[in-house]
């Protein structure tokens, strides 16, 4: 077993420590060692192996020892290398430059857990590590960037555990994540409940639905959201949510298309893309996958693309109000986007999850504009509507009149993906749907959304009176602030070290978002009025 403790002057300064390898001579740095609970006055950290049986073993030893003293209390974590199969992994996944920006679950990991990740991702396994890291407790260990993923970043939710474990005893306000954090109306509650009972009972009893959907929800639908846009319940498919018809909808178009998306937008639409095999290689000068087309959008433009410079695409996707910019497109605007569908033989999916927050005349259907059944397809949510995020319902509506270029229907080949892949949304969330379209249902959404709305103001208002500039909030639950000159990653780095807020990068939403931070309006008064609190108090 090979075992080495570095001593002091081999280390960096700041708590800086290296694995070294002799792997075909591979190092790689983890910046700032994150403190554990566990940690008292001196620290020292080895990574020892051994082989036993064929089979190479590593493990992380931790040893605390007291200031005053020289005993040394051991946490050990043993791994082992992982027995492999001959099959090869998707390549398209390799090309994936980070971990998905919005992770929640497993976010909570501990220093071994980073520490593992990364050699694993490194080397497939530890190869006669030698030891690294010894520091006084008059250091200050770090949330810094660790870099987990191979020419990645830190994802939200590890530098949030990170911050935590750094500062265990401050509370720390999440305005990153777009999830909502109000109780659902107890209408629609109520309902589920009951549906959810009910299958106590053999008459209430049901086991698989309709792939579809409930024919009532999917009626439903069609009249509270396109009533007089000839829509009709056998073009809506109801599902688990829009996230998920993204990938359903990149199945159905395949390997071959090629995308056009707006910059920045929804970190999902270039992700699964590239899951899928559309792109090529992440080119790290421009930050941009190639064989996709990005459409800027930023201030300069009113965060509109100039659609005339864009290359022909077969796939859009266009989000109105956009996640993460909080634009919702005019009508004008929407007219030349089917325009120019029409005019290359494009189709566009568009992502209306946020609808319902606008308080203008913008459209909250692309089938509002003239034409646009010939040319596109809606996705759209109950999750940011009725506070569904947990429960999972959302729907998209593909027109009969939507045509691949040899005359077959979308909306046949997307039903048999359905009918593949998916076995029908929960008939409990269902129940949940049909609630939220009654009329005391749509007036409890409202009355919930009008309080994220609320908290809208309270954020523009924050950012506006310290001189920056601010957009979007206006008709979605997102504020776009911008900080010229700056790094997205280290103005979220500066919010959260120093006022404990989390926020969400602009970068990580695309090039277009550099300089820019979005901060969400899901959240409870009282942290939200205290994030302005501190915010102010740091910015002022």
């Amino acid at each position: 077993m090979l075992a080495r403790v570095l001593t002091a002057p081999e280390l960096q300064r700041d708590g800086v420590f290296r694995l070294h390898s002799d792997f075909h001579g591979h190092f790689f740095e983890i910046v700032r060692f994150l403190r554990q609970p566990f940690f008292h006055q001196q620290q020292q950290v080895q990574a020892l192996e051994s082989v036993s049986s064929g089979q190479k073993a590593w493990s992380v030893q931790v040893c605390v020892s007291s200031f005053y003293g020289s005993d040394c209390k051991l946490k050990h974590k043993h791994f082992y290398e992982a027995y492999k199969t001959k099959v090869t992994r998707n390549s398209n996944m390799a090309k994936l430059q980070a971990g998905y920006l919005f992770p929640e679950v497993n976010s909570h990991l501990t220093v071994f857990d980073i520490l593992v990740e990364q050699m694993l991702l490194k080397f497939g396994y530890v190869h006669n590590i030698v030891t690294f890291l010894t520091f006084s407790h008059n250091v200050s260990p770090i949330s810094d960037l660790l870099h987990i993923y191979s020419g990645g970043m830190l994802t939200i939710a590890r530098r949030r555990s990170a911050h935590m474990l750094k500062y265990p005893d401050v509370k720390v306000i999440s305005l990153g994540i777009g999830d909502t954090t109000e109780p659902i109306p107890e209408v629609i509650t109520s309902a589920m409940a009951m549906r959810a009972d009910s299958l106590t009972t053999f008459e209430g009893y049901t086991g698989y639905g309709a792939e579809q959907g409930d024919t009532k929800l999917r009626a439903a639908i069609a009249s509270t959201y396109y009533k007089d846009l000839i829509i009709e319940e056998t073009d809506i498919f109801v599902s688990d949510g829009a996230k998920c018809d993204i990938s359903r909808l990149q199945l159905l178009f395949g390997s071959e298309v090629k995308m056009a998306v707006q910059d920045p937008s929804y970190p999902a639409y270039v992700d699964s893309s590239v899951i899928m095999g559309q792109t090529g290689l992440f080119q790290k000068d421009i930050e941009k996958y190639a064989n996709i087309e990005y459409m800027r959008c930023v201030p300069e433009n009113d965060f509109f693309p100039d659609l005339s410079t864009i290359s022909q695409a077969d796939v859009i996707y266009f989000c109105s109000p956009n996640n993460p910019t909080g634009y919702a497109a005019t009508r004008d605007q929407l007219t030349q986007l089917v325009q120019s569908a029409k005019d290359n033989g494009s189709i566009i999916v568009y992502d209306s999850a946020y609808a319902m927050y606008i308080s203008d005349d913008s459209p909250r259907s692309i089938f509002e504009i003239p034409g646009a059944k010939e040319v596109a397809i809606e996705i759209s949510s109950f999750s940011k509507y009725a506070g569904f995020t947990g429960v999972r319902l959302g729907w998209t509506v593909i027109p009969k009149e939507l045509l691949f270029s040899d005359g077959f229907r979308v909306a046949k080949d997307f039903n048999r993906i359905v009918c593949t892949c998916f076995n029908g949304a929960s008939n409990i969330a269902q129940a949940g749907g049909l609630a939220c379209l009654s009329p005391v249902g749509l007036k409890a959404m409202q009355d919930t959304l009008n309080f994220y709305k609320e908290n809208t103001k309270i954020i523009v208002d924050t950012f506006s009176s310290l001189g920056f500039n601010v957009y979007g909030g206006k008709n979605a639950p997102y504020v776009w602030v911008q900080f010229p000159g700056r790094s997205s990653w280290d103005v979220f780095a500066e919010i959260l070290e120093k006022a404990h807020v989390v926020t969400t990068p602009g970068s990580g939403f695309g090039p277009g978002g550099e300089s820019f931070i979005r901060v969400s309006a899901f959240g409870h008064r009282e942290n939200i009025l205290e994030a302005a609190k501190r915010i102010k108090q740091l910015y002022r």
